[in-house]
């Protein structure tokens, strides 16, 4: 799974038709730095408008996406949002010229064959949203039903069925991400024949032609039909057609028409603004339900952002550090020595387990008809676990100490009491400097956030 953000490191521009619109496009992909995003801008407009590719500013969804904010709007852009899905790239600026990407052959292949050759990757990590509970969109009416489920990597599940005796019922699915390029991105949109001469007549596919969709005769059709048809695209007539696809039109797989609906899936998950750890079964999915599924998403993620989000703990897991490897790196002791394991760490972030039981010495004397544990003590064993993480960065940790400076923002929003289970997250505000450890902390008690605080400490070498 990747860890990193990406971005390109150079500029890949692609030239083409507007499906709908009909216009000549030139749209350039450019770099961006990490947390950027993906993000169009109208260079053909006053001011050169920027618009970000956020499921919250989806305005239309009839036969492709559109987004639109402030007067910046770009459409059918869920051909360019796969491509980046697939190839992973997180940040990028968009400059195009007109109010619709290009069509090229209704597929991403071209998107990826050229941007594949200049992924660059950055150093800030991806945050993914990580799934934790089942989550569905229905529409009974259309018969659509997306539904996510938790997994520990991103795959996909489609299923389609228009009634279609051409298409019959179609199913694709990817397993990776990594599947995407070579799977996924080669694959075209198609159209149902008797639906062309309304999608005209309604100021749509200007630029459609045989070149750039699969065209699906569903039934045998009269040549005066066909010649009707030819004459709102300006095209020569052709002969009349059979069942099938037209012209004869050789598919790249046997599903393609299925792969393509998981391709347009992607490209609109694409703006939810995260890549997702979790697998989604999508029966009959369209631009509509997509996006209104991306702004679901959206919406769970941002209130799981507004809230602190509690460190996983199971204890069967075993320790990175026991307590007698603690005892090694800490010169503190019992009664003072708060910290019972380590259960994570990494260059930023530890993360320790303190269990609390009516043994501790501190409830003899600190309310010891209804026992809390002091604050002091709470704060005193989330610095002892940062403490941790601080000494592990020198050679000989056993020949240091780490000594409060300054403890900032103390917040106090749960009682600690006996059997409780103290799980402590601390992270790195800035990387360690002169032997400062700036660090904000946490402590939670299940997913309750029970205390918090800045902390800043110093590195001392033993006397």
């Amino acid at each position: 799974m990747q860890i990193n953000q990406r971005t390109i490191n150079k500029e890949v521009t692609f030239t083409g038709k507007g499906l709908h619109t009909g216009l000549q496009v030139e749209m350039t992909i450019c770099p961006a730095p990490a947390n950027h995003g993906v993000k169009f801008q109208r260079i053909d407009l006053e001011g050169m408008p920027v618009i970000a590719a956020l499921a919250d500013y989806v305005t239309d969804t009839s036969r492709g996406t559109t987004i639109d904010h402030n007067g910046v709007r770009v459409s059918t852009i869920e051909h360019i949002m796969a491509a980046l899905f697939g190839l992973g790239i997180d940040n990028a600026l968009i400059r195009i010229n007109a109010p619709e990407a290009p069509i090229m052959d209704g597929s991403a292949l071209s998107y990826v064959e050229q941007l594949k050759d200049a992924l660059e990757e950055l150093p800030e990590k991806r945050i993914y949203f990580e799934v934790t509970e089942k989550i569905v969109l229905c529409n009974d009416k259309k018969h659509t039903e997306i539904a996510l489920y938790p997994d520990d990597h991103f795959s996909v599940n489609v299923n389609i069925d228009f009634g279609s005796k051409v298409l019959g019922c179609q199913y694709a699915a990817i397993s990776s991400a990594d599947e995407i390029a070579e799977q996924i991105a080669p694959c075209r949109t198609f159209v149902f024949f008797h639906e062309l001469e309304f999608l005209r007549q309604n100021n749509l596919i200007k630029g459609g032609d045989a070149d750039n969709a699969i065209v699906i005769v569903e039934q045998e059709v009269t040549q005066s039909d066909v010649d009707r048809v030819a004459h709102l695209f300006n095209k020569p007539s052709i002969a009349r057609l059979p069942e099938g696809y037209l012209n004869n039109l050789e598919l790249r797989f046997a599903n393609e028409p299925a792969r393509h609906k998981l391709l347009d899936l992607l490209g609109d998950l694409m703006l939810v603004g995260a890549p997702i750890k979790g697998k989604i079964i999508a029966t009959r999915p369209g631009h509509q339900a997509n996006t209104e599924f991306a702004r679901e998403l959206r919406k769970i993620i941002k209130k799981q952002s507004s809230k602190p989000v509690a460190p996983k703990y199971d204890p069967n897991d075993p320790p990175l550090y026991d307590i007698n490897q603690i005892k090694k790196l800490l010169p503190h002791r019992p009664p003072f020595l708060l910290v019972d394991k380590i259960i994570y760490m990494d260059a930023e972030t530890v993360v320790g387990v303190k269990n609390v039981t009516i043994n501790e010495p501190f409830f003899v004397g600190h309310f010891p008809d209804e026992p809390v544990m002091p604050g002091v003590l709470i704060v005193e064993a989330m610095a002892q676990c940062g403490g941790i993480l601080a000494l592990s960065t020198v050679p000989d940790p056993e020949h240091y100490s780490t000594y409060f400076l300054k403890i900032d923002g103390v917040k106090f929003k749960r009682m600690i009491v006996p059997g409780d289970t103290l799980v402590f997250c601390l992270k790195l505000v800035e990387p360690i400097r002169r032997g400062l450890v700036h660090m904000q902390a946490q402590a939670f008690v299940g997913n309750t956030l029970a205390t918090e605080s800045d902390l800043l400490a110093q590195i001392t070498k033993n006397r």
